[in-house]
């Protein structure tokens, strides 16, 4: 049974990496198709989508968009979220347990309640929806996910790093910035990736609280009736390739890292 262990879970491992990478190669390979608006089938390859990703109608209008959200809702989730994770590991107060609840909340709840009930909130109160009520939206479901993953870096965090500072007669806002806040980096980065993500991909919450604001994802869904244009498939490749990149350099940064660490 171990020696059958051995090379079923490899098999088995790889097949599941294989089939989630399926559509991304799909894409990438119908990116240098030269299909035209439909880009159904294959009709052969040509280069010219990557020299012009900009050639279908409104795509990089549309890409633009997505990224003016993605950045604006990202800095101020995160902003929020830190603030917050900090608060609830570092102090006790009342309705603890019931903040918790509220924070755990937009990610429990299906993306269609929430679209919905942010779309009804806005329409009681006579807002406009287009791009500020996309930017709010994404900002509340967003920021759960920055205090969930701050708030494990920060409960991780030797709170005796900060008594030494004071003890140092450090003040308190020289030993957050000197001390909590670079230990608190590599968590805040990487909820705001995480939270930068989940707001250039979504579509159901922005569908409902968008109007006419088209982003990226609703040319996607809009432009599917009649096939994708290959433009599209070349942005998409490329924002895969540079979140590879992106993690790529992390990992390589981590493991210097830690072989500095080790030489010390």
């Amino acid at each position: 049974m171990k020696n059958i262990g051995r090379w079923l879970i490899p098999i088995i491992g790889g097949a599941a990496f294989i089939y989630l990478l399926v559509p991304i190669a799909y894409i990438f390979v119908f990116s240098f198709n030269d299909g035209g608006r439909a880009n159904l089938q294959w009709q052969g390859f040509t280069l010219d989508n990557w020299l012009n990703p900009c050639g279908a109608p409104a795509v990089c209008e549309s890409l633009v968009h997505s990224l003016q959200i993605g950045v604006v809702a990202t800095v101020i989730a995160t902003a929020l979220g830190t603030g917050i994770a900090i608060g609830l590991v570092r102090y006790k107060f009342r309705f603890r347990k019931l903040t918790d609840v509220l924070i755990i909340l937009p990610l429990a709840t299906p993306e269609v309640v929430l679209g919905a009930s942010l779309l009804a909130q806005f329409l009681n109160l006579g807002w406009e929806l287009g791009y500020t009520t996309i930017v709010i939206a994404h900002v509340v479901f967003c920021m759960s996910f920055v205090i969930v993953t701050v708030r494990a870096r920060v409960s991780s965090l030797d709170s005796r790093l900060e008594e030494a500072a004071a003890d140092l007669y450090a003040s308190p806002q020289a030993a957050f910035w000197k001390i909590t806040f670079p230990l608190l980096l590599p968590g805040i980065v990487a909820a705001a990736l995480l939270s930068f993500a989940m707001s250039f991909d979504d579509f159901i919450i922005t569908n409902f609280n968008s109007g006419s604001f088209q982003t990226f994802p609703k040319f996607i869904y809009v432009s599917a009736t009649r096939g994708i244009p290959p433009q599209a498939n070349v942005i998409g490749s490329a924002m895969f390739i540079v979140a590879l990149l992106v993690v790529i350099i992390g990992q390589v940064i981590s493991y210097r890292r830690k072989k500095q660490l080790e030489n010390a």
